[in-house]
């Protein structure tokens, strides 16, 4: 289990440090499923979760927003048929944090858990 798994969500602010290189690069390893994504300025974890039923998808949605609400950390949600597409970061530190990586693992679990 890494570091990751062990944690929760934890609030943070502005002045929170971003995720160093390190561990980015650690869960890149453990996770290739996501990737780092340069976006409006900011590094974005982002994945593509596929989906036989519509129906699928948007049971995964609402859990992926029910999860989003209970750590107060809420990614950006595509929903599309046959596809969700989950995006995370920090607003408050215009990047990735710790955080973001939790929750990606989180949402992997759901993901899991849905099959």
């Amino acid at each position: 289990m890494s570091q990751n798994q062990k944690r929760r969500c934890s609030a943070c602010d502005e002045n929170a440090p971003k995720a160093t290189e390190m561990s980015l690069l650690e869960f890149q390893k453990d996770h290739p499923q996501w990737q780092i994504v340069f976006e409006d300025g900011i590094d974005k974890l982002r994945r593509k979760f596929t989906f036989n039923r519509y129906t699928d998808a948007i049971d995964f949605t609402d859990e992926i927003a029910a999860l989003a609400d209970f750590e107060d950390h809420h990614p950006a949600i595509l929903l599309e048929w046959g596809s969700v597409t989950v995006t995370w970061w920090t607003h408050k530190i215009g990047g990735l944090h710790n955080n973001d990586l939790v929750m990606a693992q989180l949402t992997d679990s759901v993901f899991e858990i849905e099959q």
